[in-house]
């Protein structure tokens, strides 16, 4: 017969397995990182565009790269969610826990400095504008005071001087971001140029434009190839941006008439599949993703809304309204400088007029992909997660503090034994 302590210290045993079977099925605990980790050297971020979570992973027919090679080597996370609407945004709250402005959320048109009026009794800068002051920090900051490094690689940055230059591309502090529109290839630009600075995070942020490391660390996509020769070589974090083309964002994926991208590729979730077949498997080859690596695969937002066209009777004047549900997740906050219901109007002619609707503060439900050798294949996780979850998650497997803004916020889960399952 056991003696009485020994039954009640393996009845301890296992009820501290019970819970830790709980605890790993709920994903991150926001207490810091799961050992393994602690692991993970090398994280490279692939980030697309504009898509839903229902189309990329269940309707469409455009990705079987994505979704039926790379999604069962990893994780597929189905309740990842954008922060935001349009792009910008959503970029900036990934690097620095930043919440939208009416700036950022409407796409930065002309690049301007943000205007702080006050802070938060949560740290976030009160204000509107576009390029943050060097008092407000990204994770690249935190890594350079650590001595880790990292590198952003742009694709077509450079490929019209005119527009932007080859490193640490960006207009000039007030003028009007000629990267907005794409252009297409001619003889003075063979290949054309498809880079959007508002797919560029870096780059609005005075800690990292006025520094030298603006120039060596924002890169053309070019520069990869080389840099994943070696595991020295190989940044701690790279982050990577298609083109207008290649991240979805341009085209319906079909090539027809007049729904392709300026260069006559077909856009869509089909260009997006395209260059991860080109890309991802140069980083899996890599000894940087073989000694402790992990990619993530993301997209900015949904895009999920509703379009509305009506004329009014008295003048003729035709409204085309653009709807976005918005729905966020892990109790995101709004943040102190937009509002919601929130509308918009562009106008397009005397007799036309674009209108913009934002009904929630989120960026819709869009999923990820991770892909790690800590990561079972055919790994599945249905906890919330959102750009706020990936920037803690990432502040964890490097191990830099504090927390950047939203990243910050208590509960936030960050990715955990839901995940690395392996």
């Amino acid at each position: 017969m056991k003696h009485p302590r020994t039954i009640r210290g393996l009845a301890a045993l296992l009820l501290l397995a019970a819970l830790a079977a709980i605890v790993s099925a709920c994903g991150g605990d926001g207490d810091g990182p799961a050992p393994v980790q602690q692991k993970i050297k090398h994280v490279f971020v692939i980030t697309l565009e504009n898509k839903n979570y229902d189309d990329t992973f269940g309707t469409s027919t455009q990705d079987p790269y994505l979704t039926g090679t790379l999604k069962p080597m990893g994780a597929l996370l189905t309740q990842y969610y954008g922060t935001g609407h349009a792009s910008l945004d959503n970029y900036i709250s990934m690097i620095s826990g930043q919440p939208s402005t009416v700036a950022t959320q409407g796409d930065c048109m002309t690049y301007a400095d943000f205007k702080q009026t006050g802070t938060t009794a949560d740290g976030i800068p009160i204000g509107d504008g576009c390029v943050y002051p060097a008092t407000v920090k990204t994770l690249p900051d935190l890594m350079k005071a650590k001595g880790l490094t990292w590198r952003g690689y742009m694709e077509d940055m450079g490929n019209d001087p005119a527009r932007e230059a080859a490193t640490c591309g960006h207009p000039a502090i007030g003028a009007v971001d000629k990267t907005q529109s794409p252009a297409a290839p001619s003889a003075a630009i063979p290949l054309g140029d498809q880079y959007a600075a508002r797919h560029n995070p870096f780059v609005y942020f005075h800690s990292i434009i006025d520094s030298a490391d603006c120039n060596s660390n924002v890169v053309a996509l070019s520069k990869l190839e080389a840099d994943l020769a070696s595991t020295a070589t190989t940044p701690n974090f790279v982050f990577i941006t298609p083109n207008l083309c290649n991240d979805g964002h341009d085209g319906d994926g079909t090539g027809a008439a007049g729904k392709g991208c300026v260069n006559g590729a077909p856009g869509g979730l089909k260009s997006s599949d395209d260059f991860l077949k080109t890309w991802v498997p140069k980083i899996l080859a890599s000894a940087a993703y073989k000694d402790g690596g992990l990619i993530v695969i993301n997209f900015d937002e949904s895009s999920t809304y509703s379009i509305a066209q009506a004329a009014d009777p008295a003048t003729g004047k035709v409204s085309i309204t653009a709807t976005f549900k918005g729905e966020a997740c892990c109790n995101q906050p709004i943040g102190p400088n937009v509002t919601r219901p929130y509308t918009e109007t562009f106008p397009i002619s005397a007799n036309m007029e674009y209108k913009l609707v934002m009904q929630g503060y989120g960026g819709d439900r869009t999923g990820a992909v991770l892909i790690s050798p800590f990561i079972k294949p055919g790994t599945v996780s249905n906890v919330p997660y959102n750009h706020y979850s990936l920037l803690k998650s990432l502040q964890d497997i490097f191990r830099v503090s504090p927390y950047l803004g939203y990243a910050n916020q208590a509960g936030l889960a960050t990715f955990g034994n839901d995940i690395f399952t392996q």
